[in-house]
């Protein structure tokens, strides 16, 4: 099996990181689904601190496949998502070839920006994301075509990989002149 650690990480210096990724020909090939489960892997074993110590893993909750140097529209996120009061269950996605197919109008986004484990400089400031989305991509955990609603942190994290795949990085989303700055109807996540 592939397996992936921190030194396999494109970094934002990497011009290559900019380029927009290929579509992915489905069904998947054995060579595509094998970085997909590397990637998912190093995902779930990043946030475990006994894996994430003994294979030098930062911590993600998402991972897209341009980050590791293969230029095509794969990404893993997994991401504890709120269904109630201080209640939550965990969503693991393994997407290929996602398209935001709608969105809403009204932005959200992390109080305390965003992070890549492709960017080692802070970039300080909000970084406005649709507030609500429908993506449409093949999943590879459910072997399917798939159509879904996210929003909120899940919201965040989808879009966040997902720019990868264009070539699009966090900090290109933050106002230069006031890097702080919401609008009236922000959802500003704390």
């Amino acid at each position: 099996m592939l397996t992936l650690n921190n030194t396999h990480i494109v970094k934002d210096t990497d011009p290559r990181l900019r380029n927009k990724s290929e579509p992915v020909p489905l069904p998947l090939s054995k060579a595509d689904r094998k970085v997909l489960e590397a990637m998912l892997t190093y995902v779930r074993r990043s946030t475990n601190l006994e894996w994430a110590e003994k294979e030098n893993l930062s911590p993600a909750v998402g991972l897209a496949a341009p980050q590791i140097g293969v230029f095509k529209r794969m990404l893993i996120a997994i991401v504890d998502e709120e269904v109630g009061d201080d209640q939550y269950v965990t969503r693991e996605f393994a997407l290929v070839n996602p398209r935001i197919v709608s969105h809403s109008e009204q932005r959200c986004m992390l109080a305390s920006g965003e992070a890549c484990l492709s960017v080692d400089d802070v970039h300080e400031g909000l970084v406005p994301r649709y507030a609500r989305l429908k993506i449409r991509a093949y999943d590879m955990i459910t072997d399917k075509e798939v159509e879904f609603r996210a929003f909120g942190y899940v919201g965040i994290v989808l879009q966040h990989e997902i720019d990868h795949l264009n070539g699009v990085l966090y900090y290109d989303h933050i106002n230069p002149t006031d890097p702080w700055t919401t609008k009236e109807k922000d959802i500003v996540i704390e």
